[in-house]
């Protein structure tokens, strides 16, 4: 394979079967949003008075802002830019942090999909006793894809670094330039799409070896950034025992086989997922999905 989409090594101590529990309680958010002190006071009218968030009330609740200020107090965030993407879930914008620009992703308590969510958290071993409350629900959908953008970089799977988290907000690596955010797959021409299928490839095979299935691959939330592609969005990520672990794997194949038949090279789904699940150690051998 070409150095182009060059992969990571992966990481030390991945066995997929090993994993943090999550604690919903109350962060310092939610106190500060309680305590409403003079400085929290002056924040919240800073941020609400900043013009790119105006016409996003309903996503900066009190506790919401709460969050943001224990990041500016913590060092993760100096200064608030713009939007990057919207979505029914979350919003991310940009910021400035002391080593440079990082990404904000802030995920809405009364999101209009919670119903999306509880699909992928129900059955995940991770997050057993949650119930309904949507805001424990969407803290732990937080926590996480904090936690499984850590085992996929330890996967060797090239993702945003996660760099902190508090309540339902998300600190991670800005991809990127000066001018926009790194461009999707879909977005971009595929001049070699069989190295960039490899490389999809691959991602999904680390992920499943590290006990992880993506559950919503495809052309939209892999982008290129500095020569490589970077994978998003695992929020919904699940464990391989999760029950609909397989209906999971077998739609993300479908979607990735899809894509690359659009762009010219015939692969397989049942092949790939084969080789996924089941990788060669020569792939050249059996299993190969290229059709």
């Amino acid at each position: 394979m070409s150095e182009e989409y060059g992969l990571l090594e992966p990481g030390e101590g991945v066995d997929g079967d090993e994993w943090d529990d999550i604690d919903v309680a109350d962060t310092d958010a939610d106190r500060i949003a309680r305590r409403q002190d003079r400085e929290f006071l002056e924040f919240r009218k800073r941020i609400k008075d900043t013009e790119q968030f105006k016409v996003e009330a309903s996503v900066f609740d009190d506790a919401t802002l709460g969050a943001l200020y224990k990041l500016v107090q913590d060092g993760h965030i100096d200064a608030f830019g713009g939007p990057i993407s919207t979505g029914k879930e979350a919003n991310v914008y940009t910021a400035l942090a002391p080593d440079g620009e990082v990404a904000v992703k802030v995920y809405r308590i009364n999101a209009s999909d919670f119903r999306h969510m509880r699909e992928y958290l129900d059955g995940d071993p991770r997050f057993e006793g949650i119930g309904s409350d949507k805001k424990k629900v969407v803290v732990a959908w937080t926590k996480k894809e904090f936690a499984n953008l850590e085992r996929a970089r330890t996967a060797g799977v090239r993702v945003p670094t996660p760099i902190a988290i508090e309540r339902n907000v998300l600190v991670m690596e800005y991809l990127g330039g000066e001018t926009q955010r790194a461009k999707r797959l879909s977005e971009v021409d595929v001049e070699n799409p069989e190295t960039a299928f490899e490389v999809v490839r691959e991602y999904m095979r680390r992920l499943y070896a590290a006990g992880l299935i993506h559950g919503d691959l495809s052309e939209y939330n892999l982008v290129v950034h500095g020569g490589e592609l970077c994978l998003l969005d695992l929020g919904q990520a699940v464990t391989i025992h999760h029950p609909n672990s397989r209906e999971f794997l077998e739609r993300d194949c479908h979607n990735v086989a899809a894509f690359f038949g659009r762009q010219g090279f015939a692969v397989d789904e049942d092949a790939l997922l084969e080789w996924v699940t089941e990788p060669s150690p020569d792939p050249s051998g059996d299993g190969d999905p290229e059709g």
